[in-house]
């Protein structure tokens, strides 16, 4: 059984049932579930919690998806930090990106799958990360 991480724009999309993206993020997760975990870190149930008037409304939300919030380790910290600054070496200009070198670090170092629609960042500064997008929708495993 493998582990996925899940980004913050696939639990938008589930949250949110009239979305241009459900049917493809549910649709994923229900293939996916027989065979793998799914978890989040702090920064995806932060960027979810915007959405949401109470933690009971987020708690809720993440117990009926069955998701686990799991820490993210020193190490994919450092390497967060570390591919930031590429990213801002290479004249990277948007500033609200840091939370995807967090997500995309966490499952670098831990070896886990990640499921998104925003596969740029992820595939350029986290290139050992298997991401499942819907360019990837055909190799679901």
């Amino acid at each position: 059984m493998a582990t996925i991480l899940i980004d913050t724009c696939v639990i938008t999309d589930l949250s949110t049932p009239n979305s241009e993206w459900f049917e493809w993020s549910a649709s994923t997760l229900e293939k996916l579930d027989p065979n793998n975990t799914f978890i989040i870190n702090p920064i995806i149930y932060t960027e979810c919690s915007v959405g949401f008037t109470t933690i009971e409304e987020v708690e809720a939300l993440f117990n009926a998806l069955g998701f686990n919030t799991l820490e993210i380790p020193k190490e994919a910290l450092f390497l967060a930090g570390k591919a930031f600054l590429q990213y801002k070496k290479r004249k990277g200009s948007k500033s609200n990106v840091l939370p995807d070198f967090f997500i995309g670090a966490h499952a670098a170092v831990m070896g886990y799958s990640l499921i998104s629609r925003d596969k740029g960042r992820f595939s350029t500064y986290f290139p050992s990360v298997e991401l499942i997008t819907p360019d990837s929708a055909g190799e679901l495993h």
